[in-house]
């Protein structure tokens, strides 16, 4: 169920004295970056600030995530389970989630490849600032769409090229380089590869 002010009362709050736990997720790569916990006020204010705020146990006290360090973890959507006794909230943060300094709490998780994808969308958004004389992807973002996308189509070219002569580990290397320049030419053009994923998911569902 998707959770929304209206329907709050219809969690199990009962099940542990008034405090349900919360799984926070990225929500571009599916990471889990921490566990905590919410009453119903943390969970209101999180729904109404878009910020994830917890309840914390050993201070009874309400806690905005980041409210110290700045590292916010910034809420797009709150879910719960079949049971309503539990959340999964996806997030975008800002900076690292685990006070040790990892992007996660949970930091030998190994991200899915599918996944990787989205982590390297966020690099190379990183890298938009760079120096162009230290960083390849800098200077590709630099000299502009028309470079980028002449790039992706020599790029697509030898994909299928590499698919008709030459052996299969040419053409893993040339769809690599292939996927990595598409991502610089959509981030080049200020599109998220979700959007892409979106139309995908669309036509799938026809």
């Amino acid at each position: 169920m998707l959770v929304t002010l209206e329907n709050i009362s219809e969690l199990a709050w009962d099940k542990m004295e008034n405090l349900i736990p919360a799984i926070i997720q990225h929500q571009d790569t599916g990471a889990v970056l921490m566990q905590g916990y919410m009453n119903a006020e943390s969970l209101k204010q999180t729904l109404t600030s878009g910020k994830a705020t917890f309840f914390s146990r050993s201070k009874q006290a309400l806690w905005v995530k980041g409210e110290t360090s700045g590292y916010f973890l910034n809420v797009s959507q709150v879910l719960t389970d079949c049971d309503n006794d539990s959340l999964l909230i996806a997030c975008r943060p800002v900076g690292p989630t685990c006070h040790l300094g990892t992007e996660s709490c949970f930091p030998e998780q190994k991200l899915t490849q599918q996944n990787f994808l989205s982590q390297l969308e966020q690099v190379i958004e990183s890298r938009k600032d760079d120096d162009p004389k230290d960083s390849y992807t800098a200077f590709l973002l630099a000299k502009g769409t028309t470079k980028i996308a002449q790039k992706v189509g020599e790029e697509g070219v030898e994909v299928a090229l590499a698919a008709v002569a030459e052996t299969k580990e040419d053409l893993l290397g040339e769809c690599a380089d292939l996927f990595y320049h598409t991502l610089v030419l959509l981030q080049n053009k200020n599109i998220a590869m979700s959007e892409v994923m979106s139309i995908l998911q669309q036509r799938h569902d026809k």
